[in-house]
């Protein structure tokens, strides 16, 4: 058994969300994330979240986060600059250097001067949303749930130019206009770059095919025709697992 997979997955809660990530690529979002590491609650920057989980153990991961999904290339995620997540614990050397980061004082050339961020600040800006416990909370639904994050294998897409972190005390009044300004630069893909299309049943299946054939924008006809071919229902999956 391998201990990871060679796809990367995304999984979602509903089929329609499936078809808009087929149609639309993916939305990064803003999503409050467990901060312990750096002795905070929570703190939410944009994302957009996969995990190299075998299919042997993925139904678990899938009744967590959603039974509809889409499997890409990790070819695909090292051209785009998806990276694994680097889990920490709270003594650990990565958590460490982030704090000392946080703690070093801003050095201002001039006071009265808008400030600029140091090397330092910029560092930690790239590092940090890719760090995460080794477990904590995250929050499903306004509801705040223990996991297991060391378990979920997690790579991520975080864009190269976003406006900031925000911090727990903004993230109910800004995450909704935040999230907006993330939608004119999705990250797509090409049909080649797709392993798997997941689906939850076996009667789902021709309902994302007469989608692909009908109404998804393919330019070459017989891309339409691979992709269909790549339709797998999880419910028969993991059966056979």
């Amino acid at each position: 058994m391998q201990p990871r997979a060679n796809s990367l997955f995304h999984f979602t809660k509903s089929i329609d969300f499936l078809q808009k990530i087929l149609g639309n690529g993916f939305y990064p979002r803003y999503c409050p994330e467990d901060s312990s590491l750096i002795k905070c609650d929570e703190i939410a920057h944009p994302m957009v979240c996969f995990c190299d989980i075998p299919i042997s153990r993925i139904s678990e991961h899938t009744r967590f986060y959603g039974e509809y999904g889409i499997g890409l290339s990790k070819d695909w995620a090292i051209r785009n600059n998806l990276h694994p997540v680097i889990y920490s614990h709270e003594t650990g050397p990565v958590a460490e250097l982030m704090n000392f980061i946080l703690d070093e004082p801003l050095n201002c050339d001039h006071c009265n001067e808008e400030h600029k961020p140091t090397s330092l600040e910029v560092f930690f800006d790239k590092l940090f949303p890719f760090l995460k416990p080794l477990a904590g909370t995250m929050r499903v639904y306004g509801e705040l749930k223990q996991k297991e994050f060391y378990q979920e294998n997690e790579w991520r897409y975080v864009p190269n130019k976003f406006e900031m972190l925000i911090g727990e005390e903004d993230i109910k009044n800004r995450t909704n206009d935040m999230n907006v300004l993330q939608e004119s630069e999705p990250l797509t893909f090409k049909p080649e770059d797709i392993k798997y299309i997941f689906v939850k049943n076996d009667t789902e299946i021709p309902i994302i095919f007469d989608f692909i054939n009908e109404s998804l924008k393919v330019s070459n006809p017989n891309d339409a025709k691979i992709l269909s071919t790549k339709i797998v229902s999880l419910e028969t999956l993991i059966s056979d697992v």
